[in-house]
Formats: structure tokens, C-alpha cells, sequence
């Protein structure tokens, strides 16, 4: 499946915030995600990514491991995207160690997750803050097969619209790029 998402810079949050609140119930998580790649950087050199993600909510904890194929839609940056729940996270980065790969990067997000169909599609809206990094961001994604891909960002983009955020918003840098970036200063 492909994951068509747009993420954007969010000026307003408690204006999106409330318009969120008025389609769907939140879900308060904080998500701790570790980017692996191999000691090359082949991963990265073919625009791929793996990641391992906790997630910390009040249904509790779970990972997922998640692999990101190269980018099907250059201008929004949507990928392929092929994730299963783990049971053992300490598991996980150790096979994924012993497999030659190292972690890159690693950092917290705090985000409020809401599901709601739009345009006749299952939506996921999520608000995010990266402590390391100024503001908040939100992301709007729904998961469409390749031959669907224009159609459904077009339809995020009218979900984007709808909670007030403009096409002049739209971000395609991507948060380990950001936190990379800050750590260096």
C-alpha cells in the first residue's frame, strides 16, 4: 500500500485542534522512532527507510517495525509503506543490529492521532510535536494502492483545507532531516 500523506506547518493549533475535535476523538501518543541503515547508507542513498516505533498511549504500548520503500509521488514525498506490530522491541533492534544495521537517528514525537473518513475515504489526522524542534506540524494520510495515489492527495489537500491549512503550509522535510539538522548546531 502506498501511504499518501501531506504534512504541513500548522500556525493556528488550537483553531486545527478544534476542528479535529469536531470530526473524530484524539488519541494522546508519544511515539519514540528509531531510523536504522545499513553502514553504508544504502538505505538513505536509495531513499529508503526502516524504522522501529514505540508507541505510549493510554491503550497501553506497542512497535511497530516499518519499511519505507523509495518515494512514488516526488512533490508530497508519499512511499510505499510496509509496517507489522512486534511484540519485543529490545528484540527487534537487536536482530536488526545483528543484521548490520545501525541506528542513524532516534527521537521522541508527541502526537494527537484522529481517524475519520473524508471524500469518502479512512483518513488519519495526526498533530505533531518533535520537542527538539519549533512548532507543530500536522500530517493527513490515507492508504491507497499506486494507481490511486493522485486522487487520494487531492483529497488530503481538501482535508487540509477544511481544517484550515493552505497549500502555502506544505512541508516535504522530513523530521530526521530536521532533528539532524538541530543536533548539529
Amino acid at each position: 500500500m502506498i501511504e499518501a500523506e501531506l504534512k504541513a506547518r500548522v500556525h493556528a493549533p488550537e483553531a486545527v485542534l478544534r476542528r479535529l475535535d469536531e470530526r473524530a476523538t484524539g488519541r494522546a501518543e508519544v511515539y519514540r522512532d528509531t531510523y536504522y541503515d545499513d553502514r553504508a547508507g544504502g538505505l538513505g542513498e536509495k531513499d529508503q527507510e526502516l524504522r522501529v516505533r514505540t508507541v505510549r498511549g493510554a491503550d497501553g504500548i506497542r512497535t511497530v517495525l516499518t519499511f519505507k520503500a523509495a518515494k512514488v509521488d516526488e512533490a508530497s514525498g508519499s512511499k510505499p509503506e510496509y509496517e507489522t506490530r512486534v511484540s519485543d522491541a529490545e528484540a527487534v533492534h537487536a536482530m536488526l543490529r545483528q543484521l548490520g544495521y545501525v541506528p542513524v537517528i532516534a527521537f521522541e514525537k508527541r502526537c494527537r492521532n484522529y481517524d475519520f473518513k473524508a471524500y469518502g475515504r479512512q483518513m488519519l489526522a495526526t498533530l505533531v510535536r518533535v520537542p527538539e524542534l519549533d512548532g507543530t506540524f500536522i500530517e493527513v494520510e490515507t492508504l491507497v494502492d499506486e494507481t490511486d495515489v493522485t486522487a487520494a492527495l487531492d483529497d488530503v489537500r481538501s482535508v487540509l483545507a477544511d481544517l484550515g491549512i493552505g497549500a502555502d503550509d506544505l512541508t516535504t522535510e522530513l523530521y530526521t532531516d530536521a532533528v539532524r539538522a538541530r543536533r548539529s548546531r
